[in-house]
């Protein structure tokens, strides 16, 4: 296939972009910043770079990653939120379903920051019994900031275009893949590797699963249609660990994974004393046919053979 990958000089973007091309598909890569692979240097909210971009190279399916991020919020204002994530979104997928192109699949990169509310972000300053467990049935959803905001947004302009114009599109809720330190590690007591590494059990992802999940997603979005998935490592908890997980974390762990202890010590490290919240994404699993390869057993096994 032709495939036009938004966000091509990003993280996820220069694993993806790859994985694409040696899967035998031809990659035209967008970004506004320059980098090997990225094809066409420019933004999507100019409509007549998107439309050059899907006719000049007869694209058939959208990758769209590219958007501004959490860590943009301190950068740049809400306008510049609302014409990249929102105007962007509804530019592709305008050129996307206008008369003529030729694209007959669309993969939107969202986010699982936009299912966390102000109040679950708080929920710990007030004392909850209980973490919370979230899937795709979650509701209401509240994002809780400009950047979930505009993501939730283009989310609803993919299903309205999918109503009006049935183009199969798939939503990927991406959990945590990004290489930077967590904007909160002044307040964790881990490190950050130790913090990745307890993050596996129930909010992080490699960004080669990042990736792979959108390999998948566009080859079934034909079949599937239209729906939402959150892509994270697949957690070993389920909702009846979710009172024990805010009262003794690392004991719940302990009994999925009785090594861990040891190869934790070893390494000076330790698991948060309470998780207060779980991504479920075995939706991801029995619909899509998607599993990420690597979970916190595969950190673990990591950490034995080093």
């Amino acid at each position: 296939m032709n495939i036009l990958v938004t966000g091509s000089s990003g993280w996820l973007g220069q694993t993806l972009v790859p994985r694409l091309r040696l899967g035998g598909h031809t990659v035209i890569g967008l970004d506004p910043v320059p980098a090997p692979t990225t094809d066409i240097v420019g933004t999507v909210e100019d409509r007549d770079t998107v439309r050059r971009a899907i006719r000049g190279h007869a694209i058939q399916a959208i990758v769209h990653g590219g958007a501004l991020h959490k860590p943009h919020v301190a950068t740049h204002d809400t306008s510049k939120f609302i014409a990249v994530n929102v105007q962007g979104t509804l530019n592709l997928l305008e050129e996307a379903t206008a008369p003529g192109s030729s694209v007959d699949r669309f993969v939107f990169t969202s986010t699982t920051s936009l299912m966390i509310s102000q109040e679950i972000r708080e929920a710990h300053k007030r004392g909850i019994e209980r973490a919370f467990w979230i899937d795709e049935e979650m509701v209401p959803l509240e994002p809780r900031n400009i950047y979930g905001v505009t993501k939730r947004a283009a989310e609803e302009l993919c299903r309205l275009f999918n109503h009006l114009h049935k183009l199969p599109i798939l939503i990927l809720r991406t959990s945590r893949f990004f290489p930077e330190e967590d904007d909160m590690a002044h307040a964790i007591a881990q490190s950050d590797e130790n913090t990745k590494a307890n993050e596996f059990l129930f909010r992080r992802l490699t960004v080669e699963d990042a990736a792979e999940s959108h390999v998948v997603a566009l080859a079934r979005a034909p079949e599937i249609g239209f729906d939402t998935f959150i892509v994270s490592a697949l957690t070993p908890f389920s909702p009846a660990d979710c009172e024990a997980l805010i009262a003794d974390a690392p004991s719940v762990v302990a009994r999925y994974f009785a090594d861990y202890r040891d190869l934790y010590a070893s390494r000076g490290w330790t698991m948060f004393d309470s998780i207060d919240r779980v991504y479920d994404s075995r939706k991801a699993a029995e619909r899509l046919a998607f599993t990420c390869a690597t979970g916190f057993r595969e950190i673990l096994d990591g950490l034995i053979r080093s």
